[in-house]
């Protein structure tokens, strides 16, 4: 089958590694199913794997991807929740330990598998797995936020800031977004945040949580830009994992510095149903066969992406 898969890794040039090619077809173990993808989306996750990071070498070849949307081998058309859980080992993502989703086929736990609502398309349905699900569990599971209150979300053009600029502009929360572009101010006022902010520029208010996955660019900013009492949220430290701490800012102002990653199956369920119910849909920056998957790498490498960069495989018949 064809699939999109890291051959080898390099820091410096990721793309230098990522094969589209032909693979063995999956196999799936008891309590596992065969799903025909009709829709993935790329993540920085995929990037991290094609630099060597999350991804042991002698896992090569694998294939790349977290989220998916397709159709079981009975019909049913199906979500992948993104989060594999094995008895004794922590959770792992599809591209870790199994083989991702960038391919025709690819086998999920079978309790990975959620109904994929009519009203979704197949190419929004994949962008909710990683992405819309880190933000919606940042934003309120980790962060609590309720209608009313104020969020700053660091790095507007980012996958999962964007997402969150969408969910917490569609759940009544005052938001303020960053960037360090025109482009993304303007993204972000597209997708519904009332302030759009250069990044390092003071806010109208301090927030009652900053939503945080730049990490050393933006670190100080979020620590000033919250309330006393309030919450940072990190999930991710694109542009450096050590800032200085500032721990004396954080224990005097009494700042909660909360870590979030992905989200359950149960909050997945919450995701969809929340979409459905105020209206919204994922932004999609652009769709790509699965072909030309290099195409959609190359955009989000050179941060060309505005939202979710989609691949879609050719629909075929599962042997």
């Amino acid at each position: 089958m064809l699939a999109a898969f890291a051959a080898s890794q390099d820091a410096k040039d990721p793309l230098g590694g990522l094969v589209v090619g032909q693979l063995p077809e999956p196999a799936p173990p008891e309590g596992w199913e065969v799903v025909q993808v009709r829709a993935a989306t790329l993540n920085q996750h995929d990037i991290f794997a094609l630099r060597g990071v999350g991804l042991a070498g002698d896992r090569l070849p694998m294939i790349l991807g977290t989220d998916a949307a397709g159709v079981t081998t009975d019909g049913r058309e199906v979500i992948a929740h993104a989060v594999i859980r094995e008895q004794g080992r922590r959770w792992s993502l599809p591209s870790e330990r199994h083989p991702g989703t960038l391919a025709e086929r690819v086998a999920l736990p079978s309790d990975n598998l959620l109904d994929k609502p009519a009203e979704l398309s197949f190419e929004e349905a994949a962008c909710l797995p990683t992405a819309y699900l880190t933000a919606y569990r940042m934003l309120f599971v980790r962060g609590g936020l309720r209608p009313g209150q104020r969020v700053l979300i660091q790095g507007a053009t980012g996958g999962v800031a964007s997402a969150a600029i969408v969910l917490a502009a569609a759940a009544g929360l005052e938001v303020a977004a960053t960037s360090r572009s025109q482009r993304g101010l303007e993204l972000a006022q597209t997708l519904g945040a009332h302030h759009a902010v250069r990044s390092g520029d003071r806010v109208p208010a301090q927030v009652d949580v900053v939503i945080e996955t730049v990490g050393e660019a933006t670190w100080g900013h979020s620590l000033r830009a919250v309330r006393d009492g309030g919450r940072v949220v990190v999930a991710g430290g694109t542009s450096g994992p050590n800032p200085p701490a500032d721990l004396q800012r954080v224990f005097i102002r009494g700042i909660a510095v909360m870590g979030s990653s992905m989200g359950t199956r149960e909050e997945l369920e919450e995701l969809i149903r929340f979409m459905l119910v105020a209206g919204v849909r994922p932004l999609i920056d652009s769709v790509h066969p699965l072909a030309h998957a290099e195409r959609g790498f190359r955009r989000l490498l050179d941060g060309a992406a505005a939202g979710k960069v989609v691949v879609t495989p050719t629909p075929t018949s599962i042997p």
